[in-house]
């Protein structure tokens, strides 16, 4: 509740004030002139096609049934070590979902969710990828790529296909190499340079 001598103080500090006539709208018009800025980043697009930076290939690949087991290890990784990752043992630190993805959305999705793992340190996840077992002709189109892709990603030291609770033969238990940041802690820890 104001007071007449706080209601009075008011209105003498505001007597000067005049209302805006303008409407209070900002102009959003676009140009109708091109600037000499807006043609070079259209010739630049134009001569300097995006680059794709994924090595994934979208070629051919060898048709996965939904029963086929994926099992890829890459030279080094010590026997114990893929066992475990073969029994699901290693804790799942993240997961991607490729169903309902065409072939081309999980080729991005596989390359970009493996340089994040690497990125922030994740060693053991898994890919959902689906059995396709409602496929007309029985393959597994995602799991087919996918047994294709992996190997072919440096960041990537094994897979195999998960345990029946984890999603069986439609899913993939993957390890991921180990990022700088995570091999300099451990020089660090254990003392080696």
């Amino acid at each position: 509740m104001t007071t007449r001598d706080e209601r009075l103080s008011f209105l003498e500090e505001m007597q000067d004030v005049r209302r805006i006539r303008k409407p209070n709208k900002a102009d959003v018009k676009a140009p109708k002139e091109l600037t000499p800025g807006h043609l070079e980043r259209q010739r630049a697009a134009v001569d300097q096609p995006l680059v794709d930076r994924n090595p994934l290939t979208a070629d051919i690949v060898e048709p996965l049934t939904a029963h086929d087991v994926l099992s890829w290890q890459r030279p080094g990784v010590q026997h114990g070590v893929f066992k475990k990752l073969r029994l699901g043992q290693y804790p799942i630190e993240a997961r991607l979902d490729l169903h309902r993805m065409t072939v081309e959305q999980a080729r991005r999705e596989v390359f970009g969710f493996v340089k994040d793992c690497v990125r922030y340190g994740l060693r053991t996840v898994i890919v959902l990828h689906g059995k396709g077992e409602r496929n007309p002709d029985g393959i597994a189109q995602l799991k087919s790529y996918l047994a294709k892709w992996l190997p072919e990603l440096d960041d990537v030291l094994a897979f195999h296909s998960a345990q029946k609770h984890h999603g069986g033969t439609g899913a993939a238990y993957v390890m991921v190499r180990k990022g700088d940041l995570d091999k300099q802690r451990n020089r660090e820890i254990h003392g080696r340079r």
